[in-house]
């Protein structure tokens, strides 16, 4: 099975896409749809043509991944910040603002996030391009779907394998060995428990992270539950506003922006 044809010029004759991995259930290992206590795997998929980014978001999808899709470079930056993907497949050939240009500025606000770039070009130099833009990995048009797939696992297996020096989300940046965040324009200097309170939170983007979990990993389990209450207030006030860190009544906290 490959992908990555563009859409053909008007008048040209078009034939059905081929049938993706939408058809089958999902591969052994990949949550159901439906189990909400397993975490899917965010994928932003970025490709302007419609009928590329539908099949790998149905594709992708049915082996248990969360999709979301782009259409341009902008969409692409704003989306890779709201939505904290674990991998990114970004094409190369974008509308006004290119796969590289998104990809160097992904790189320069600290954003970790694996990248899988797309291209119709398989020269050496065009691969040295997106790699040296930042791109942890490239796919060459046309490629069969499985081979994304096995792809995108291993790049998100790698990521998993180690604690990333630097952690992103939206506006705010945190620099984990130097315990130093950036937010809007802005450098925070942090203590050593509220560099790790944050990274926790950061690995964690838009889900909840319980008081009992923070007290285990961040005290060994030997403090008492309004000890989180206390630094995440220091945290908001050292991170200003708007507000990124979010109260979840009863259970705990969120970074939401």
């Amino acid at each position: 099975m490959t992908a990555g044809a563009r859409s053909p010029a008007p008048g040209a004759e078009t034939r059905p896409l081929p049938a993706t991995a939408s058809a089958r259930a999902p591969s052994a290992g990949s949550p159901a749809a439906g189990d909400a206590d397993v975490r899917r795997e965010r994928v932003l998929v970025v490709d302007d043509d419609p009928s590329l980014r539908r099949m790998l978001e149905r594709s992708l999808s049915a082996e248990g991944f969360a999709v979301t899709g782009a259409a341009d470079g902008g969409g692409a930056l704003v989306l890779a910040e709201r939505c904290a993907p674990d991998v990114i497949v970004l094409d190369v050939r974008l509308p006004t603002l290119d796969g590289l240009a998104v990809c160097r500025r992904l790189r320069a606000k600290g954003l970790a996030t694996p990248i899988l770039m797309l291209t119709a070009r398989d020269a050496v130099p065009d691969r040295v391009a997106g790699l040296e833009a930042g791109a942890d990995d490239y796919l060459v048009k046309p490629f069969a779907v499985q081979e994304l797939i096995a792809r995108l696992r291993a790049l998100i297996r790698r990521g998993g394998q180690h604690d990333r020096r630097t952690l992103a989300y939206a506006d705010l940046v945190l620099d984990v060995e130097r315990q130093v965040a950036r937010r809007g324009g802005r450098t925070v200097e942090l203590t050593g428990r509220e560099a790790e309170l944050l990274a926790l939170l950061l690995r964690r983007p838009g889900r909840l992270v319980r008081r009992e979990l923070a007290i285990a990993e961040i005290w060994g389990g030997a403090a008492e539950a309004n000890v989180v209450d206390r630094y995440v207030t220091r945290l908001r006030r050292k991170l200003g506003e708007p507000r990124i860190i979010h109260t979840v009544r009863g259970a705990g906290f969120a970074l939401r922006a």
